[in-house]
């Protein structure tokens, strides 16, 4: 643990923002798993989860946690997914 008052605000920053970033990936993560779940089993809502994942991995962009191409990349697979 550091003893200067500035990095310890810093820590406690970090962590705070870790935590949170690690919150945002695993919506995202877990948004495109319901997609490819419920395309799989043939479900009536697959549109609406396509959006809710297509909306998360632009949230994530936008905050920096995937970069452009990842982000494009992601979401032409689930195009491509939900096409087929």
């Amino acid at each position: 643990m550091p003893i200067i008052k500035s990095a310890i605000e810093r820590v406690r920053v970090n962590e705070k923002a870790a935590a949170r970033n690690a919150s945002q990936m695993s919506a995202m993560r877990t948004a495109i798993k319901k997609f490819d779940k419920a395309k799989l089993a043939g479900a009536d809502n697959v549109e609406d989860l396509y959006k809710q994942a297509i909306s998360a991995i632009d949230r994530a962009h936008s905050k920096g946690l995937i970069k452009a191409n990842k982000a494009a990349r992601d979401k032409s697979r689930l195009a491509a997914r939900l096409a087929k």
